[in-house]
Formats: C-alpha cells, sequence, structure tokens
C-alpha cells in the first residue's frame, strides 16, 4: 500500500491487512508441517511453559475461550500435545507438548523467525523496534479502554 492509497484509511484496517499478509506467508512456510500460524502460536506457548490451563493459553495468544478449545482440540487430534486433569480442579486440563509437538516447534521455529527477518528487510533496527514498542503500547491501551467499558 502506498501513502495516497493508506490516506484516509484507519489504522485498525491496515494493521488487521498486515497482520493477513504476514500470516499468510508463515502460513505457506508451515503448509508441509500440516499446522496454521493459529496452531503453532499455541502450541509455542503451550511448549515454552509446559502444563498452563486453557485460559492461560487464550490470554497468552490473544485468542478467546471458543478458539483456543477449537485449536488445543485440533492440537490433540494430531497427537501435538496431551492434556492431564489438573490437582486443584478436576475441571481444568494442564495442557503439554508431545515430543512430537516439541519436535514440530524444534523444527518450525527456524521458520517463524525467518518470516520475522523478511518483514525486518524493509526496516531499520530502530525502526523494527519502535514498531514492536508502539504497536505494544496501542495493545495495551486498548486493553484499558476494553476493561474501562466492562466495567461501565
Amino acid at each position: 500500500m502506498t501513502s495516497q492509497v493508506t490516506k484516509g484509511l484507519a489504522v485498525g484496517f491496515i494493521m488487521g491487512v498486515t497482520y493477513r499478509k504476514i500470516s499468510s506467508l508463515l502460513q505457506s512456510r508451515l503448509r508441509e508441517y500440516d499446522i496454521t500460524p493459529e496452531q503453532w502460536s499455541v502450541l509455542r506457548q503451550i511448549d515454552q511453559s509446559e502444563g498452563l490451563i486453557q485460559r492461560e493459553i487464550a490470554e497468552r495468544t490473544g485468542k478467546d475461550k471458543p478458539t483456543t478449545t477449537r485449536i488445543l482440540d485440533h492440537l490433540e487430534s494430531k497427537g501435538l500435545v496431551y492434556k492431564q486433569t489438573g490437582p486443584q480442579d478436576r475441571r481444568s486440563y494442564l495442557v503439554y507438548s508431545s515430543e512430537r509437538g516439541k519436535a514440530l516447534i524444534r523444527d518450525t521455529l527456524p521458520i517463524e523467525e525467518g518470516v520475522t527477518e523478511d518483514v525486518k528487510q524493509c526496516l531499520s533496527a530502530e525502526e523494527y523496534d519502535l514498531l514492536v514498542e508502539l504497536l505494544l503500547r496501542i495493545n495495551d491501551h486498548v486493553d484499558q479502554i476494553i476493561e474501562n467499558k466492562d466495567r461501565d
């Protein structure tokens, strides 16, 4: 998108289009591993912190509960994760990555890192750091707006 095309477009629209393009790039590179970017991000969080409950996974990946449930079901059916009943609450499950899941993350982490490096090619290191800082600031600000609205 050129600056002429983006005049008047909302930042959320531009961010959404950019997200979909980056996600599509990652998806094309993950295709041979039979995993989507959404499934990969959930598996990555589980692999980094074994024994998470569904709510924690949803929070860490920015997904709602039904979407997280669906993704976990797919990952479990592929043999990439397994669930164990929580010791304190038998209604909740702790989720772990299987050996197959761990191997998939090891094999695909360089692919995800490569997509990030490809994106960085159009930015200086300072611009990339600023972009990440600004996106995190926007994310936190929108969270505060939503929390304040929920209290009203």
